[in-house]
């Protein structure tokens, strides 16, 4: 059986690779304008708060293996719920579909995160 600090951190890693490669196709796709965010010019702050959020899923592979239990269990379960929500909330202003797509993927992924994180018991 595999460890779930294993199972957790490849989950945080897929939901990371999901958000990119909607960035990236968000990019190619032309649905991208050069320092606008959701058709506004960027500010500092908006970069800021970005940044912040796509560190979650990067934060939560490093504690995944390096927290000890129960702590990595309840803060898995806060991080995944927190990009639930804010996904859920955040789908319908996407107006592609790859990208509605991608944020229904994510959703998965944070809910099987979720699955696991709360199956977690250390015998």
């Amino acid at each position: 059986m595999v460890d779930t600090r294993i199972i957790l951190s490849g989950l945080w890693v897929a939901t990371m690779f999901t958000y990119l490669l909607g960035d990236v196709l968000r990019i190619f796709s032309g649905d991208f304008k050069s320092g606008e965010m959701m058709g506004m010019k960027g500010t500092q702050w908006m970069w800021i708060a970005a940044a912040l959020l796509m560190l979650i899923p990067i934060v939560m592979l490093v504690l995944s293996l390096t927290l000890p239990y129960p702590a990595i269990r309840w803060a898995t379960i806060i991080a995944a719920i927190f990009l639930f929500i804010f996904n859920l909330i955040g789908l319908p202003t996407y107006p592609s579909a790859y990208d509605k797509f991608l944020i229904f993927v994510s959703l998965i992924f944070n809910g099987i995160t979720i699955w696991y994180a709360w199956k977690w018991m250390i015998p």
